[in-house]
């Protein structure tokens, strides 16, 4: 049952802004996914080695932090929609470029590295513009929606990817990917109302704004343990990047098999954004946060048993879907601590560190693989999760409860002389003279 006077999916489909928001990131992801299945056929094509194929797969994670870094502040000193848009079409550009048959090894790499850099100022502009587009409630089940639609398109992209890549080419599928931006720019310039920026645009500002995100994540213990427990998805992401071993390892080493393993996290995660999207009270999601954010290892963690394919995939179903849980409210908690002028540097911060620690997580997830054997991997990366968040989530389960007791009312004894108005005190001596 659900609790009356909780918003319904319906009630947030029905604000068109969000829809368009909806729509083009759908279209994003599925060409991201199209792009990743286009450039690593297209890699090992022109140069036969796993290493450089894997190398490219990970440049479209890796530079993300550095954008959301260095660039995350301009969706806080400039219109967020016009930021998307312009990101958007830049994307649209180089993905472009990387489409040209032909094109060299190096500057592939060189254009990949800039479109993974520029999701970085797009991802903070993206989350900060749709706590605008909605709030309270609307806010944590569009994130639920969110959750559901990148994780599908997870899933249906790579299916795509492969049967399209096979049929037009790989240059082809890239030149596809390029079409999914400008069409994504073209949803969010026409579908969202233009807001003013929250924050004056100014050389200064620039100039505290590229050093500021990063300052202000740390600053705040309850931003900076949310980070933590966010980036703890290069633990969590091992199923995926070390599917095909895995399968072999568990005696079902098959394509078939390989898929399996590899769509089984994002349908959990699906299962658990809509569970906990829309069935799960804002208190409960709250005081689970960090539970949650543990107990989504667990499931890793017991691959050391090396179960058959059917139960492996499960425990990453469910690994999944207590990720996801975690995550929607992460993300609802980490914006109302943010202010307003800093919304998308802070969420430039997260977001791209959290697509970053995916790639690294996926490295160092094979470089075990290669010491351990592919199931103590996969375990050890669940059990790595639990012991790396131990410390943000108490930290963040003290904040959150700090913040929930009530305060009781403080007395002008309690206030002292340093809570005093300064303009007050000067009145005073003012009149005694």
């Amino acid at each position: 049952m659900t609790s009356p006077g909780r918003p319904t999916f319906r009630e947030v489909f029905a604000v068109r802004e969000f829809r368009a928001l909806w729509a083009a990131e759908l279209l994003s992801q599925l060409g991201d996914q199209l792009a990743r299945v286009s450039l690593a056929v297209l890699v090992y094509q022109r140069t036969s080695s796993a290493l450089l194929t894997g190398l490219t797969y990970a440049l479209t994670y890796l530079p993300s932090l550095l954008g959301g870094v260095l660039l995350g502040g301009l969706a806080d000193r400039y219109a967020r929609r016009e930021v998307i848009v312009t990101v958007d079409l830049l994307r649209a550009v180089l993905v472009g470029l990387m489409a040209v048959p032909g094109a060299p090894f190096p500057a592939l790499c060189l254009l990949l590295v800039g479109m993974t850099t520029l999701s970085g100022p797009f991802k903070a502009a993206q989350l900060a513009l749709l706590a605008d587009v909605l709030s309270g409630d609307r806010y944590v089940l569009g994130l639920s929606v969110r959750h559901m639609t990148i994780q599908s398109a997870q899933v249906a992209g790579f299916l795509a990817g492969g049967v399209l890549t096979q049929a037009v080419g790989p240059s082809s599928g890239l030149g596809l990917d390029a079409l999914s931006f400008a069409a994504s720019a073209a949803l969010v310039g026409f579908g969202v109302r233009r807001r003013h920026a929250p924050a004056p645009s100014t050389a200064s500002g620039a100039t505290r704004s590229t050093a500021g995100g990063p300052a202000l994540v740390w600053r705040h213990p309850g931003l900076r343990s949310l980070t933590g427990l966010a980036w703890l998805a290069g633990c969590y992401i091992a199923p995926e990047g070390l599917a095909a071993p895995y399968a072999d390892a568990v005696g079902a080493g098959t394509a078939v098999a390989v898929g399996v393993i590899m769509a089984s996290d994002p349908v959990g995660s699906v299962i658990g954004a809509l569970v906990f999207g829309r069935f799960v009270s804002d208190e409960t999601r709250e005081r689970a946060l960090a539970p949650l954010a543990l107990l989504a290892g667990l499931p890793l963690v017991l691959c050391v048993f090396r179960p058959g394919l059917v139960v492996s995939a499960l425990l990453f179903a469910v690994s999944g879907a207590l990720a996801t849980g975690y995550h929607m409210q992460l993300g609802a908690s980490f914006v109302r601590l943010l202010p307003a002028s800093a919304k998308a540097q802070g969420l430039g911060v997260m977001s791209s560190g959290l697509i970053t620690v995916q790639g690294l997580g996926t490295l160092t997830g094979g470089a075990v693989a290669e010491l351990t054997g592919t199931a103590n991997a996969v375990a050890l990366a669940g059990a790595g999760g639990i012991l790396l968040g131990a410390r943000p989530a108490w930290v963040w389960t003290r904040e959150s409860r700090a913040a929930r007791l009530p305060r009781p009312p403080r007395t002008r004894a309690d206030r002292g002389f340093e809570t005093e108005p300064r303009e007050e005190v000067r009145q005073m001596r003012g009149r005694d003279q």
